[in-house]
Order: C-alpha cells, then structure tokens, then sequence
C-alpha cells in the first residue's frame, strides 16, 4: 500500500484534540451565574474564573497552535 505524505500524522491529530480538550475545560471553568439587578453575586471575581480558567484556555490555545505547527517524522516507522 503506497502511504501518502500527509500534512498531519496521526500524533497531531491527538495533540490537537487534546487541546480542544483543553480550550474546552477552560471555557467550563470560566461559566457559572452571574450578577441580576436584584442580586450581586461576588463568585463572579473568583480566582478559578479569572485566573485559572483563562491561563487553562490559553494553554489549550498554545497547544493547538503546536499541534497544527508540528511537521510529523518522515520515517518509515511513524
């Protein structure tokens, strides 16, 4: 069977997933209730939703953009 010369592999495909894996955790991490008009709700300046999510986001972010740069081996073997 001839193997064709892809862009991707098989490992970018994985580390691409997980990244959007990780974007997505992120996002999750960020949500929850909000301040009403009647109501002020002070977990909204939490330190999971304005610190962690968004380095967690970023993360997941970098790590896509690695996924998508990353050039898979040439070797038989991959």
């Amino acid at each position: 069977m001839d193997k064709r010369n892809f862009a991707f592999d098989r490992m970018n495909f994985i580390l691409l997933a997980v990244g959007m894996a990780v974007v997505i955790l992120g996002f999750i991490l960020m949500s929850g209730s909000g301040s009403t008009e009647e109501s002020f709700n002070p977990e909204i300046f939490s330190t999971m939703r304005i610190k962690v999510a968004p380095v967690v986001t970023f993360l997941g972010f970098v790590s896509i953009v690695y996924a998508i740069l990353r050039k898979p081996r040439d070797g038989k073997n991959s």
